[in-house]
């Protein structure tokens, strides 16, 4: 979130931290992944950590038992400071719409921007749509477009309902938390710890110079191999990014 007369970002007034509504003064200066990983608590370690390990637990079971039931899903990722008037939040907001109507239901970060442009697709369109929350030490809610939303603590578990519950993933313009997704799916698709699905880059002009980068680089030096680069797909027509996802489902029966 951020001020719209300077640009910086405006203290929040609302954070979720799991189940968990914290609003004002009651809200801390630090996130529960914060404390997690941050060296500095070393004291903590055994004193803190063991039942944090029970809130772990707690998340997983969570969502396993709140997603078991969806129908076959993608998972579609982009910026949430994208306008929506964009051209990235109008494709997403088609691309959710399509997905709806091909029988997928739509799972995002469930924040403002593409996510929410995705989710309003799909609502829309009368297909379900999912929100996977996460708390930040800013912005950012679930929108008003999901029909299930759960918010986490941790990135970690988050990120696996991501993957758990979806055929496909869909990646359109973002910054480093959709450069995250993009990378940690590829890297699970190439090194077998998922069945091997769709990644696909909506936003050609926006993605052509990381594409060329990963070309020129890391396949030139021999860091990838000619086959990785087939992990990727890139298009800008959202009726082609659906068939794709289909002919990839149909040929996995």
């Amino acid at each position: 979130m951020t001020d719209s007369t300077n640009g910086r970002r405006r203290v929040p007034q609302e954070r979720h931290r799991g189940a968990v509504t914290l609003r004002r003064e009651s809200i801390p200066p630090s996130t529960a992944d914060e404390k997690l990983l941050d060296s500095h608590h070393r004291g903590e370690w055994k004193t803190k950590d063991a039942w944090r390990a029970l809130r772990i637990l707690s998340e997983f079971v969570e969502g396993f038992d709140t997603l078991a039931d969806l129908p076959p899903a993608v998972s579609v990722f982009g910026s949430a400071r994208s306008t929506p008037d964009s051209p990235e939040c109008e494709m997403a907001a088609q691309l959710g719409a399509a997905l709806a109507e091909a029988g997928y239901a739509v799972i995002t970060g469930g924040g403002p921007g593409v996510m929410e442009a995705a989710n309003r697709g799909a609502t829309e369109a009368g297909g379900m749509s999912v929100g996977l929350g996460i708390e930040l030490p800013f912005e950012q809610g679930l929108n008003d477009w999901v029909d299930i939303g759960i918010d986490f603590r941790y990135f970690f578990v988050r990120k696996t309902m991501f993957v758990k519950y979806a055929q496909a993933f869909v990646v359109l313009p973002g910054g480093f938390g959709t450069l995250d997704e993009l990378f940690e799916a590829i890297t699970l698709v190439q090194t077998r710890k998922v069945t091997r699905f769709p990644v696909i880059l909506m936003g050609t002009d926006y993605w052509s110079g990381l594409l060329d980068w990963i070309k020129q680089r890391l396949l030139a030096d021999g860091k990838v191999g000619p086959d990785d680069m087939e992990l990727i797909m890139v298009t800008d027509d959202v009726e082609e990014a659906v068939q794709i996802i289909v002919s990839a489902e149909n040929g996995k029966r």
